[in-house]
């Protein structure tokens, strides 16, 4: 089996580029509104990243990572 580089590899790029447009900026939550993403709407593979939190680094293409600012507010996503 071919080892995958995640730095080269342009797996789910679209679908990074869609969470984050939905993601950033807002914090996570029971609910939709202005401000909030309800939680229950993330994809199955989905890994919260709190700031200081200790994560694997095993490759998974189509886990979406959120990771959060201090606030609790999402600061970037990425899939892998």
């Amino acid at each position: 089996m071919p080892l995958i580089d995640p730095v080269t590899t342009n797996t789910g790029s679209d679908k990074t580029k869609e969470w984050q447009n939905k993601l950033v900026g807002k914090k996570l939550g029971d609910a939709h509104d202005e401000i909030t993403f309800a939680r229950s709407d993330l994809p199955k593979e989905t890994r919260i990243i709190e700031p200081g939190s200790i994560v694997t680094k095993d490759f998974k293409p189509d886990r979406l990572n959120v990771h959060l600012k201090e606030d609790g507010t999402v600061s970037h996503v990425d899939h892998q």
